[in-house]
């Protein structure tokens, strides 16, 4: 085995040694209001396919990104990379063979029931917030690690892990004042030609980042209501 390879630990290259977590336990009454505030704050984020062309504060990108990055892990593995895409040539690039394979899926890969799905939110295989957006955060997940000489191991729980990821990108993104849409062109091989990443790396998603075009119009959507997504387990009395 390498140095390299001696050398990968999650824990510092230290053996199990739990450290102390005692934070301060925040008021109730705090709490609530945060939650409350939190929950409207959510409850207003759409996913935009109009952008505005308007440069937005690439540390505030990259501050969502580390944001991101803290997310839980299969075995604390952090099997993600975020590659930001702000090259305009790179990104018409990523565009033209996005539409591409939209293009076959719209025309019948996707099937009657899926594209049925799709027709109340007005989506078709011209995908202009790829370019129009001034900039795209490129998600890959590590299917496995590998070293710089070569060697590989496992990763855990990678789909669950750079999900959880994507989801915390997402809020961080709505939260700092930015707009986004979760764009997953079928397959996606191309990503990882195009920007050269190694072969553990997968392509999860692409995430156009920005603001909305002044024009820009959303569809007409109802989210589920709490007692629709939640089932309550109480103990018995």
């Amino acid at each position: 085995m390498s140095p390299e390879t001696e050398q990968w630990t999650p824990t510092h290259g230290e053996p199990y040694r739990p450290v102390a977590h005692r934070p301060a336990r925040m008021p109730s009454g705090e709490s609530l209001a945060r939650a409350a505030q939190l929950r409207e704050r959510m409850d207003e984020r759409r996913t935009v396919r109009h952008f505005s062309p308007d440069p937005v504060p690439e540390q505030v990108v990259r501050d969502a990104v580390a944001c991101a990055a803290t997310a839980p892990s299969g075995a604390h593995q952090q099997p993600w990379t975020f590659v930001l895409v702000k090259d305009p040539a790179v990104r018409q690039q990523i565009r033209a063979a996005a539409e591409q394979e939209e293009q076959v899926s719209y025309d019948g890969r996707l099937g009657d029931e899926w594209l049925a799905a799709l027709r109340p939110l007005g989506t078709d295989a011209v995908k202009t917030h790829l370019t129009d957006a001034p900039a795209l955060i490129v998600v890959f997940q590590q299917r496995y690690w590998l070293g710089p000489d070569g060697a590989k191991r496992k990763h855990y729980y990678v789909d669950e892990s750079v999900g959880i990821a994507v989801g915390m990108l997402l809020t961080a993104l709505h939260l700092s004042g930015l707009a986004a849409l979760v764009h997953t062109p079928s397959p996606m091989r191309f990503l990882s030609h195009v920007l050269h990443r190694p072969e553990n790396e997968k392509a999860f998603a692409v995430i156009p980042v920005g603001y909305p075009a002044d024009d820009c119009e959303v569809p007409d959507l109802v989210r589920k209501s709490l007692d629709q997504v939640m089932v309550e387990v109480w103990a018995q009395v």
